[in-house]
């Protein structure tokens, strides 16, 4: 039962955002008393540390199951594709809430399985680099954190929304350009390869 609360608890908090979403909106999909929620969490902030774990844990491992023999640069793109478009199942209130007042909480989770995921990442391009696809005179982890300022930028602050384009157009005019900056000739023919199987998401983010 506990798993099946903190599942739901994951989607109900991405839907309506922090503040927003009470124990009743929880226990409602689940057709469970408040006492059993209760009966595993001392209250919403502690169900909600647990939601945090559960949220980082699953792109971790959405990050290990794609990393197998995929090439590296189409690997990096579908880091970030994904990223931005798992982002449209997110109301923007739960970032929101999460940075301005849980701020020590949301330190604690990304810290807790951030350090693991960007370690993989750095991985991905020192690898990268060895296999002649991205530059050598790049700096993996400054790279990577750049490419995640845009990500905020894009998906969660809505730097871009005066453009009045949709999310995917925004990742290929800024995520997508970056990137292509840290690659070789060879890597770019493999970006540009990958880009042509790469489908549009999301709608306009002026609308959200």
């Amino acid at each position: 039962m506990k798993d099946e609360i903190l599942q739901t608890a994951l989607k109900q908090f991405l839907k309506y955002g922090i503040r927003k979403m009470s124990i009743k909106k929880l226990v409602s999909p689940l057709g469970i008393s408040t006492k059993t929620v209760y009966k595993y969490f001392k209250n919403k902030e502690e169900l909600l540390e647990a939601v945090l774990q559960l949220h980082y844990t699953q792109q971790y491992q959405l990050l290990e199951n794609h990393s197998a023999d995929q090439n590296v640069v189409s690997l990096i793109i579908d880091i970030w594709y994904m990223a931005i478009e798992g982002e449209f199942s997110v109301n923007n209130k739960f970032f929101y809430d999460l940075h301005y007042y849980y701020p020590e909480l949301e330190k604690k989770s990304e810290t807790a399985i951030g350090h693991k995921i960007w370690r993989k990442i750095r991985q991905i391009v020192q690898k990268g680099i060895k296999e002649g696809l991205f530059r050598k005179d790049i700096n993996p982890e400054v790279a990577m954190e750049g490419v995640a300022v845009l990500y905020g930028a894009v998906a969660r602050k809505r730097e871009f929304k005066r453009f009045r384009l949709s999310s995917f157009e925004i990742f290929m005019n800024t995520i997508v350009l970056f990137l292509r900056g840290l690659c070789t000739r060879k890597g770019i023919k493999e970006l540009d390869r990958h880009l042509k199987t790469l489908k549009p998401f999301g709608g306009n983010r002026s609308d959200r």
